[in-house]
């Protein structure tokens, strides 16, 4: 289907019995009777949660959609989108609220495509990381607000250059044919994060999330890992090193999903900016260190992106609806890639799941890992793919497998066991490192923030 006619045909799907919402700046305590009013409408499929608490004392709530909430089902992937990371950047608050408003009265019509979504996904909404910064953000209002007003949390952090640098291990790692993926976190780590980063932490260590988005403002771009160049040693104000994962042609694919689905984010020209498709590598476009959204690929199975969504940072109540329309078929459309590639379980000949078993794909030097249940999801763009399944004390298995434009392939793994061997017969899998061992070679160098992300 050519890409300007897939906005029009899901917007065609969502359009029949569009519920009425409400387009307001929604403060905390309003946030949160939004969250709990969706939960009461829809309570057979929704759940409330709270992964912490910020600097101040508010939630950090969360709301689930799926058909058995607060159940991990196998082979159903877990989704999650996060937003008002930086206080004063609020359009994707409001839009996560109104897409949860919307999930919920569109399950209630029948909508065959919501109620499939749903009962095929397990989504989680954070409509607000940082409701400190917001709190300071929204006492300005949008006509006064300073561009910086409210970004940080209530320490004066901002939180986006706040998770452990990875990336610095993970380049060194590369280097000596060390861990690809789940890069271990330095031994000290809880002391240099802020609360809501260790809740997110903690928050994404608990759930095996498959695919992510966290939504920002201050432009007009999808942009996707990594946020940080190989070579931070620079001193103009930014540097442009176009820093791609192993997944790179996947996430631009991700990326073009999201802004090809928005009214106007795939043409390009926004805000003074060009970025060709609408998306950007986040290192191309300028490099950041300890972000969220490189954290996510090193340290979980978790492929996030970032979405800027606005200009305006602090839009005025005018413009919500707006907005809303510009982006609802792309938030739907985005949580619709977390089924393509493979799943399947991974279990020994007694069949029981085995969790934290490697999948690898030839080829493509980033690893996952099975869930608890033994059940993993590896997203693929369409292909022929050779995939092996390795897991301690079993014999590792190799298949191979081809992934079309639609579902995900079913691939399942059987281990057997190894032979009982001599202790100085084992070999070290090569697959994970030793915190100590990785790190201590490893110096981080001094980073320049950037201004947006």
């Amino acid at each position: 289907m050519a890409r300007w006619l897939r906005p029009l045909v899901g917007a065609l799907l969502l359009l029949e019995g569009t519920a009425a919402l409400s387009f307001l700046h929604h403060r905390y305590e309003e946030l949160v009777q939004a969250l709990f009013r969706v939960q009461s409408q829809c309570p057979y499929v929704t759940r409330i949660y709270s992964i912490g608490r910020s600097v101040e004392g508010r939630h950090l709530y969360v709301l689930e959609f799926s058909d058995y909430p607060g159940i991990h089902e196998p082979l159903e992937p877990e989704f999650k989108y996060v937003g008002n990371m930086h206080g004063n950047e609020v359009l994707g608050r409001e839009l996560l609220l109104q897409l949860s408003e919307f999930l919920c009265e569109e399950y209630r019509r029948g909508n065959e495509r919501i109620t499939r979504l749903i009962h095929d996904t397990r989504i989680h909404i954070m409509p607000s990381m940082n409701p400190d910064g917001y709190e300071v953000a929204a006492k300005q209002g949008p006509d006064s607000n300073g561009y910086l007003t409210g970004r940080n949390n209530a320490n004066g952090v901002d939180l986006n250059r706040n998770f452990p640098d990875l990336n610095t291990l993970m380049y060194y790692s590369r280097e000596i044919s060390g861990p690809n993926h789940h890069i271990p976190l330095p031994d000290n780590w809880k002391s240099q994060v802020e609360p809501e980063t260790l809740a997110v932490i903690q928050w994404i260590s608990s759930y095996n999330f498959v695919l992510s988005a966290n939504l920002h403002g201050g432009a007009v771009v999808a942009n996707y890992p990594y946020d940080k160049s190989q070579d931070q040693r620079f001193r103009s104000h930014r540097r442009t090193v176009n820093t791609p994962t192993p997944d790179d042609k996947l996430f631009q694919k991700l990326a073009k999903t999201y802004s090809y689905a928005h009214s106007w984010m795939h043409r390009g020209w926004n805000c003074g900016d060009y970025f060709a498709d609408g998306i950007t590598n986040g290192a191309s476009w300028y490099s950041l260190s300890k972000g969220m959204q490189d954290f996510n690929y090193l340290y979980t199975n978790c492929f996030e992106i970032t979405l800027e969504l606005s200009c305006n940072k602090f839009p005025p109540e005018e413009d919500l609806e707006r907005q809303w329309m510009a982006n609802r078929e792309a938030l739907v459309a985005f949580i619709e890639e977390v089924h393509q590639g493979i799943k399947g379980m991974v279990s020994d000949e007694n069949n029981n799941g085995i969790a934290g078993a490697v999948i690898s794909v030839q080829g493509i030097s980033h690893d996952i890992t099975s869930g608890d249940m033994g059940d993993y999801f590896r997203l693929l763009l369409p292909g022929t793919y050779t995939v092996t399944a390795s897991a301690e004390g079993y014999q590792p298995l190799t298949v191979t497998t081809t992934v079309g434009p639609a579902a995900p392939s079913l691939v399942h793994f059987q281990l057997k066991q190894e032979a009982v061997r001599k202790p100085a017969e084992r070999k070290a899998s090569g697959t994970r490192m030793n915190n100590k061992a990785l790190q201590k070679k490893v110096v981080p160098r001094a980073t320049r923030r950037g201004t947006q992300r």
